[in-house]
């Protein structure tokens, strides 16, 4: 039962938390990986968010559409790539890094619940693997998202917050942009990460698949 955020604040956010998500996509999902004889498809050129900065993109100019109040994520939807499935909360564990969700499940993803909930204003965080030890998981298709497509998220309140790509990209675990990954940009947005890039036995998956929506939707 999610009935006891009724009424409360969000959780004060961790200071900790962008660097932690950025160790945990490069580091805990990538001990899941399983021996499958292909990978993960991963983003086009033309999936890259239009940008000439280092700072957050800036989206393509739409009506805006009013942000949410805190609600904590119930379920993720990403229709085009057959991704639907339920989320949990995810936090800090003993050493301050965030948990992933657990990778027994393989349709199972994780929400950042330190940080911003899906649909209210400023940047929030789902996260799921890739793949687990018996095959592919949650997010092993979100490489071949494309931009204009939509992401949905189902809340505890009862509504939805849609929101539409404007870039997928994969980075290097080395050189993970958080700044440029969790920034606020002054609306509602949401990104969706897992592992990817190359992959080997020895040091797992290289890098992150980062999926960028804003939201466009409210039901």
């Amino acid at each position: 039962m999610r009935q006891e955020w009724r009424g409360a604040h969000p959780r004060k956010r961790s200071p900790w938390g962008a660097l932690a998500l950025a160790m945990l996509t490069g580091l805990a999902l990538m001990r899941n990986g399983s021996d499958v004889g292909f990978g993960p498809p991963q983003p086009a050129s033309a999936a890259a968010r239009d940008t000439g900065s280092d700072g957050p993109a800036a989206p393509r100019q739409t009506a805006q559409v009013a942000a949410l109040p805190y609600a904590p994520a119930a379920r993720v939807r990403i229709p085009s790539v057959k991704i639907d499935a339920p989320m949990v909360d995810v936090g800090l564990d003993q050493e301050g890094w965030i948990e992933a969700p657990p990778p027994q499940d393989a349709n199972l993803a994780g929400w950042y619940q330190n940080g911003i909930a899906p649909g209210q204003r400023g940047t929030s965080v789902v996260v799921g693997h890739v793949d687990n030890s018996t095959g592919p998981a949650v997010f092993f298709g979100l490489g071949s998202v494309k931009k204009g497509q939509r992401v949905e998220v189902e809340r505890f309140d009862g509504r939805t917050a849609v929101f539409e790509v404007y870039g997928v990209e994969v980075y290097a675990k080395e050189d993970f942009p958080g700044a440029r990954v969790y920034g606020d940009t002054g609306r509602p947005e949401l990104r969706v990460i897992t592992c990817g890039g190359g992959y080997s036995k020895d040091s797992g998956y290289e890098g992150n698949v980062v999926v960028f929506g804003r939201l466009v939707a409210t039901r």
